[in-house]
């Protein structure tokens, strides 16, 4: 059950499907400085919510503030003349909305269960807002598509464009799980497409550098690189180019220990034996003896090493100059590759093993196309699915949309939803012999196709030329969608246009069925339609000093009446208009 207070009373009234607290309600508006207006600041209620008002009084002018703050483009035209800035904003009541929460957490705003949307135009730029923190215009659209739904005559009408037929049918719950189910498999081929192309990517560049890596695997093969040769090859060769010098200098410290005359060991013997007499008188002489002793060993240690490694030096030119040519060698490969001999290593490894990859890429094709195929029968088993719950659904959408057609005046309406098969020389699954093309979204070609006159086959619905009959169609088409879903804040711009008053009057009593699943902003001319408001506004147009200004007021009951009554009968308001009025009101009421 829903209640709606306003200054017409206290309203009550039941519906099967009541307002839910998660349902988006623009609270209030705010405009300033935009096109005619100055300043605005209007409160809008649940249900129903008209605006009225003379032609060029500004009604459109509030429509276009509100798609500004949707994030559609904006004209710094709109700035009021004498003004730096315009300025547009909407307090939304959202509720909890996980898709907004994480799409705002990710803009770095702050969520809450109420949002307020602004956009500033300055003559240099534009700003966004969202709970006073900047964003993006784009995500200033995305959280806008989200709450708000806003339709013109045509021009924001999803039905128009035969890409979204898709996603009507697919909102509808019985639709959902199949599709869950058919993107589970599709997500799965899609790999294996994936897998499949770039082994196939990588086997044409690998047939293209095959003859580059068989000559260098053969190279770096006839180079027996070792990672550690060409430091144990510096070493060696330092040892060679150095051999003569090495002799010599051993040959000199062997001399030191055996001169013919006296040695270096005879004299530290020498030191030895008086330090050792010395030591006994003076005690202070132990430290030097011992320091004696140790030189003394450490010396003919070293003499006696220089002696052994005499025979160790090797005089080999031939073994240098065959170094230098393997030092030679490896300088060219790591200059060559600009590798080290490491890295150079590594590549080797590397490039055979592409290589052996090479070799058997005719059985790993096997394999995934062997899985492919496999996957195929899966898919095409939940695209056959999809596509059988599709047409159900569009079927029983078909004869709604007839039957409410009726409703609204289009008596011989007929609707036919056509679900079919995409077919696609490059397909993944085959339905009766053809390939079929599958996406994300499916297999489907869905398109909307209505005939309003008795005896006319249904055209494509993109072709209607009555601006009328496309606002009933999408109207009916809300009606239906709102007994499953929880519509966004719907805005209709003149849904009238083309529409004769006792239309009018069915339309209305539709829009305020609706206004039961989903908040309703709407501009109309018509009384039949006014008179179903839940909360009636007056837009107009006046003079305040030099200026034209417009005002938006929220209209009392009796108020309500007078503009319902001055809709039909003009600025001159009859008796019987009033009464009329009155008669339109209470009838819409018992209605509903």
């Amino acid at each position: 059950m829903c209640i709606f207070a306003s200054d017409f009373g206290l309203e009550l009234f039941a519906t099967q499907n009541s307002f839910s607290i998660f349902q988006p309600m623009i609270k209030s508006l705010y405009i300033k400085d935009f096109a005619l207006i100055d300043e605005l600041d209007v409160q809008f209620e649940r249900g129903l919510n008209i605006l009225t008002g003379q032609t060029g009084a500004g009604k459109s002018i509030i429509i276009g503030a509100l798609n500004m703050i949707l994030g559609e483009r904006a004209d710094t035209e709109v700035i009021r003349q004498g003004a730096d800035k315009a300025i547009a904003e909407a307090t939304i009541l959202v509720g909890q909305n996980d898709y907004l929460a994480s799409l705002l957490e990710d803009n770095a705003v702050d969520y809450s269960e109420e949002l307020i949307l602004r956009r500033e135009i300055r003559q240099s730029a534009s700003r966004a807002f969202i709970n006073d923190t900047p964003v993006n215009i784009s995500v200033l659209k995305l959280v806008g598509d989200q709450l708000v739904d806003l339709h013109g005559q045509h021009d924001h009408q999803m039905l128009l464009k035969d890409e979204n037929h898709l996603g009507v049918i697919d909102q509808f719950d019985s639709v959902k799980p199949v599709l869950k189910e058919y993107q589970k498999e599709y997500y799965a081929m899609s790999a294996l497409q994936k897998e499949l192309r770039d082994l196939k990517k990588r086997e044409r560049e690998l047939t293209e550098k095959t003859e580059l890596y068989q000559f260098q695997v053969k190279e770096l093969d006839e180079a027996e690189l070792d990672a550690f040769e060409e430091a144990e090859l510096i070493a060696e060769m330092n040892l060679l180019d150095n051999a003569e010098d090495l002799d010599m200098k051993a040959t000199a410290i062997a001399e030191i220990g055996n001169g013919d005359d006296i040695s270096l060991m005879e004299m530290l013997n020498t030191i030895k034996l008086n330090l050792e007499d010395m030591s006994r008188i003076e005690p202070e002489f132990q430290t030097y003896l011992e320091e004696v002793s140790t030189a003394r060993i450490s010396i003919q240690e070293a003499i006696q090493f220089a002696e052994r490694y005499r025979d160790r030096i090797e005089f080999n030119p031939k073994r240098l100059e065959s170094l230098r040519r393997r030092q030679s060698e490896l300088n060219r490969l790591q200059k060559k590759y600009q590798r080290t001999i490491p890295e150079l290593i590594s590549y080797y490894n590397e490039v055979r093993t592409e290589l052996n990859i090479a070799e058997n890429f005719d059985l790993e094709i096997e394999r995934i196309e062997k899985k492919i195929r496999e996957q195929a029968k899966r898919l095409k088993v939940s695209a056959m699915k999809l596509h059988n719950q599709r047409i159900v659904v569009g079927n029983n959408l078909s004869a709604d949309i007839a039957n409410s057609l009726k409703n609204l005046g289009i008596m011989h309406g007929r609707f036919r939803v056509d679900v079919a098969w995409q077919y696609s020389q490059n397909g993944w699954i085959e339905i009766d012999g053809k390939p079929v093309d599958c996406i994300e979204s499916g297999c489907d070609d869905v398109r909307f196709y209505i005939s309003t006159n008795k005896g006319e086959e249904p055209k494509p619905l993109a072709k209607i030329a009555s601006g009328g009959e496309v606002s009933r169609v999408m109207l009916s088409l809300k009606s239906i969608l709102a007994k499953e879903h929880h519509l966004p804040v719907m805005i209709f711009d003149e849904i009238d246009t083309g529409i004769s008053g006792n239309i009018s009057e069915k339309v209305g009593r539709e829009m305020r069925n609706l206004s039961e699943h989903c908040q309703i902003v709407a501009i109309t001319h018509q009384p039949q339609i006014a008179s179903q408001a839940h909360k009636h506004y007056r837009v107009e147009k006046m003079e305040e000093g030099e200026r034209t200004i417009t005002r938006i007021t929220p209209l009392t009951e009796e108020e309500h009446i007078h503009e319902v009554a001055s809709l039909m009968s003009g600025e001159e308001i009859t008796d019987s208009a009033l009464t009329s009025a009155r008669e339109l009101i209470e009838r819409g009421g018992m209605r509903n």
